[in-house]
């Protein structure tokens, strides 16, 4: 490829690009190439307007009507089902609700309430830290009920025996991109008698998911990353919907009453997925998500991944060139069908390396302990953003402007 490429060949290829046109849906600051949405997505235009609508005429004006007129109550509901179309799951089986920790903790305590002598957990080593703590704190809160295993990543399947309840895995590594098989892996647990609860923060959005077609059991995810529904914004949750009554709320609240506002003492579980609902909603963070899910109503997944596979392989070929005398390490896998869409690089300067190149305009983020991570979000990054990004990239090493002070000083969130 790179024999035949150029800022201008990159131009060309975004003139062709079927999904440029996207890119105008989102609030990008003039200049900046920001390789940084599988952290936090830009702000859309229709969320800022949704958010705006439910300040200004529905909190603002309708005030506690909103509730019934505007839909307020229903709104884990019909959002849920817009992402049950990104990850290949019938409506009626997602719900928007709390974090992805929270989510985690509510599925893992409600399956393992029910998994009889299969006591055991099993999860990989270095996956996202929120997955292991509250797995760690479930093995701790259930005593001797439930037991956690923790292997490599290389061990995890051959871990899974007679004694196995649970498989939690992350579909897309958070540092490296590695991604599983899903369908073959959830197969082979099935094959096992396990369940497995997957992980999908790092894929939904950016590569495409079929849950149904896996028969996943259980599955997570987190909205702020590739749907771009703003900092903070609440997690969704999946259970196969032949599964709802086998899998009891991990924590009973009142929204996920089947009947919240009879007000009766005895708590008395939602049918299906609406179960999982515990407190109020968050009206204006449920807004700003709801109004960027509108930027994938026309998308096709397919060729959203496409477009993913080439610029990801464009920028590993690029850094690679350009970059190849300065210490770089490539740790997301080389072939595609093995990896989601954010390019990571090691680096013993990778903090400082990574400030020096925001401060060119390019935004990526770092990942502890010597990780540079570039997420590529096929809706708004163009081939010409890819090329620049290598250009400045490879400036920043050339030069070793990383070493300059203020490159050097860790900041609260990296």
């Amino acid at each position: 490829m790179l024999s035949s490429l150029s800022r201008e060949a990159c131009d060309s290829l975004d003139q062709r690009d079927a999904l440029a046109s996207l890119r105008s849906a989102f609030r990008l600051p003039p200049g900046l190439i920001y390789l940084d949405g599988n952290s936090l997505g830009p702000l859309t235009n229709e969320a800022a307007q949704r958010v705006t609508a439910a300040l200004d005429r529905e909190w603002g004006l309708d005030l506690v009507a909103s509730w019934n007129s505007h839909g307020w109550m229903d709104a884990p509901d019909r959002i849920g089902a817009r992402i049950a179309r990104l990850v290949g799951a019938s409506p009626e089986a997602v719900v928007v609700a709390d974090s992805t920790t929270v989510n985690i903790f509510k599925l893992v305590v409600a399956w393992m309430h029910g998994s009889g002598s299969r006591c055991r957990i099993v999860t990989e080593l270095g996956n996202f830290p929120t997955d292991l703590y509250v797995l760690q704190g479930v093995a701790e809160l259930l005593g001797p009920a439930v037991e956690l295993q923790a292997v490599a990543r290389k061990d995890v399947l051959d871990a899974m025996d007679s004694s196995t309840s649970l498989l939690v895995l992350t579909h897309v590594h958070y540092k490296t991109a590695e991604m599983y098989d899903l369908d073959a892996v959830t197969a082979l647990a099935h094959a096992r008698g396990a369940a497995v609860l997957w992980d999908l923060s790092h894929s939904v959005g950016a590569v495409p998911v079929d849950l149904q077609r896996a028969r996943a059991d259980l599955a997570v995810g987190c909205t702020y990353k590739f749907l771009n529904g703003g900092p903070g914004a609440p997690a969704f949750l999946y259970v196969r919907p032949d599964l709802t009554e086998r899998v009891g709320p991990g924590i009973a609240g009142w929204l996920g009453h089947e009947a919240p506002f009879d007000f009766i003492d005895e708590y008395r579980a939602a049918a299906g997925v609406r179960r999982h609902r515990v407190g109020t909603p968050g009206i204006l963070s449920l807004s700003a998500l709801d109004g960027s899910l509108s930027a994938f109503d026309d998308v096709d997944m397919a060729a959203l991944r496409t477009k993913s596979v080439a610029l990801t392989d464009m920028f590993i070929e690029l850094v690679e060139s350009r970059c190849n005398s300065h210490g770089l390490t490539l740790i997301t896998p080389r072939a595609p069908q093995c990896r989601g869409s954010h390019v990571s690089f090691a680096h013993p300067r990778a903090y400082s390396i990574v400030q020096a190149l925001a401060a060119r305009g390019v935004v990526g983020d770092f990942r502890a302990p010597d990780i540079m991570r570039f997420g590529i979000a096929p809706l708004y990054t163009r081939f010409v953003d890819i090329w620049d990004a290598a250009e400045r990239l490879h400036a920043v090493l050339q030069t070793q402007a990383w070493q300059e002070p203020q490159f050097n000083e860790r900041k609260a969130v990296t």
